[in-house]
């Protein structure tokens, strides 16, 4: 399967905005964004084009897809589906974005970034409903139960992110037990529970419906 591999810094830079990549280094003056707050390049200093349209709408998909980390098709599968639903596709579309089991994994804090909540998953670390998962892509819904499995509950890594995350409040509409490695989706995430999210959802609705 394609997928970015260069630096990550340098997506933050082209989007003009912290996208969380890097873990607790995004936190610190060492992020890119503190440092070199322009787009990479040899005339990213230089030169601002001015975005109208098209680009726009470009910018802010392309946004979007770097802050969850997905590729191309994953993010216009998902599009069709919030389409296809009932209500408003852009609140849709980040719903089923942020119900993703390795974004959830991200949100517990028990990864301090959506590539190592993804790599949790995917090594086989996270029970749901009782039941071993390890497809990021998997979709939770209310009343489930989400936890890091007995056997990986010392797991060093997990444990360092858990306690690198400490700082950062858990979303309204997840309960977590932070000491038990465990938790609960209370409900539906809704856009209002979304506010540090900088994306404006419609103009990617309006790039996919041309």
């Amino acid at each position: 399967m394609a997928r970015y591999i260069g630096p990550v810094c340098r997506q933050c830079r082209r989007e003009g905005m912290k996208l969380f990549l890097k873990g607790e280094r995004c936190h610190t003056e060492k992020c890119a964004i503190e440092k070199r707050n322009f787009s990479p390049g040899q005339h990213g200093k230089d030169r601002k084009p001015k975005l109208v349209g098209y680009g726009l709408q470009l910018r802010e998909k392309q946004k979007a897809r770097r802050y969850y980390q997905l590729l191309e098709g994953q993010f216009r599968n998902l599009f069709e589906k919030a389409a296809a639903m009932k209500g408003v596709t852009g609140d849709n579309l980040l719903n089923m974005l942020e119900r993703r089991l390795d974004n959830v994994i991200y949100r517990m804090g028990f990864g301090t970034s959506r590539a190592q909540a993804r790599q949790v998953v995917r090594h086989g670390h996270v029970e749901v409903n009782g039941r071993k998962v390890n497809i990021p892509s998997y979709m939770v819904k209310p009343n489930d139960v989400i936890e890091i499995r007995e056997k990986s509950k010392k797991n060093a890594g997990i444990l360092a992110a858990r306690d690198a995350t400490a700082h950062a409040p858990a979303p309204n509409w997840l309960e977590v037990d932070r000491d038990a490695l465990k938790a609960r989706v209370l409900a539906q995430p809704k856009r209002e529970d979304l506010v540090q999210i900088q994306l404006n959802e419609q103009l990617i609705v309006e790039l996919y419906s041309k």
